[in-house]
């Protein structure tokens, strides 16, 4: 009995420190009105559910952490003011926006002020182009998802690849990042073709004449399916078929049993490691809904953040800099490691996964890729 009560004065006065000392104010730019805010509400949710597990876990350096969000209407453009404000209202950490391009121009701001600033959101290479000191990326690049399919071609023998890719920054990309992994073990050929094509005839006739044993594709779901329904059209089928967007719920929907074998990358998968597992259990009892690789996205770089915070002790900018650029960490995305020379991420990688009965399955792929004549309706 007095064990018991010895404890509950000692966690009534950890409350009561907790909550005379002043709160860590984690500042954020997120969209919450226009064209970006429904899909960065998940991102909000992600960080909110950081924030509280952190705070129910008796707080970060033992304070509470509050999260100051402001809202760039959807326009990148308005980041840079916003985290500028942020910065003169002494917010003590920042977390990046929602998107590439509203990242870049936060960035900017960030690296001015010597803030350090975790890019929760930002995949596009530019952001680290210029080899910024303070901006560390938590989110997986565009370009972690071009070589992904490379070791399955390699091990199956197949050298020639017919890379087609989507007539936008992502995209090329990901195609860009695939050509230089290839070097000179692979011969690839890179086809763009323009956003919203649904006749693939024309790439297919260039595959077809190039001799090409792997078909490799990025861009949208939509697009990926009518790849597909071209393929069954004209009776082809590479030896090897890879849509980075095959993985997509959508893509079994559009094309119900034509999406067998194909191959995809999954990005955020609940079954993947034990972090993904347990944030997606904890995200769903918090938001009643599933979370998604945004929701992951935004619970990452709060992740990370905290890590780094409590390896060094300190608020300091410096310190938080030095931390982020070495720290190894697992996260819902996979282990975060960055380059230390940018800040890019090195660590977290897509997953790769094959469709198999309707479902992703992520263990070794089957190959070839069936021709349309020698495949058998499901049951």
């Amino acid at each position: 009995m007095n064990t018991i009560r010895l404890l509950l004065l000692w966690l009534a006065g950890l409350g009561v420190a907790f909550a005379q000392s002043p709160p860590i104010v984690v500042g954020a730019v997120i969209s919450q009105t226009g064209a970006q805010a429904a899909g960065a509400a998940d991102y909000a949710k992600g960080i909110e559910l950081w924030r509280d597990e952190v705070n129910a876990a008796g707080g970060l350096l033992g304070r509470a952490l509050e999260l100051r969000v402001l809202d760039d209407a959807s326009q990148a453009v308005n980041a840079g003011p916003l985290y500028a404000r942020l910065i003169r209202e002494k917010a003590d950490l920042l977390i990046g926006p929602y998107g590439s391009a509203a990242t870049l121009v936060a960035a900017a701001e960030a690296e001015r002020a010597r803030r350090v600033m975790v890019n929760g959101a930002g995949p596009a290479a530019v952001i680290h182009g210029r080899a910024p000191r303070y901006v560390f990326q938590t989110a997986i690049p565009y370009s972690a998802y071009g070589p992904v399919v490379l070791p399955v071609a390699a091990e199956a023998g197949y050298r020639r690849l017919f890379v087609v890719a989507r007539d936008d920054v992502a995209s090329h990309e990901m195609a860009q990042a695939a050509q230089r992994a290839a070097g000179k073990d692979f011969s690839v050929e890179v086809e763009v073709y323009r956003p919203g094509t649904l006749d693939f005839g024309a790439q297919v006739a260039k595959a077809r004449a190039s001799g090409a044993e792997g078909w490799v594709a990025f861009g949208d779901v939509r697009e990926a399916a009518e790849m597909v329904k071209t393929f069954k059209r004209m009776s082809y089928a590479p030896a090897l078929f890879f849509a980075r967007a095959a993985a997509h719920p959508r893509y079994i929907a559009l094309l119900g049993q034509d999406a067998e074998w194909s191959l995809g990358a999954v990005d955020f998968d609940a079954r993947v490691g034990k972090s993904a597992g347990a944030f997606a259990k904890a995200f769903a009892a918090k938001w009643t809904v599933p979370a998604g690789l945004v929701a992951a996205q935004g619970y990452t770089a709060g992740v990370v953040l905290g890590a780094a915070v409590r390896q060094v002790g300190t608020l300091d900018q410096e310190k938080l800099r030095g931390a982020l650029a070495q720290l190894e960490v697992p996260t819902p995305l996979g282990t975060y490691k960055v380059s230390p020379q940018n800040g890019a991420q090195i660590g977290a990688t897509p997953t790769l996964v094959q469709i198999r009965k309707g479902r992703l399955d992520a263990g070794d792929p089957l190959l070839p890729y069936p021709q349309w004549n020698e495949r058998a309706l499901l049951r």
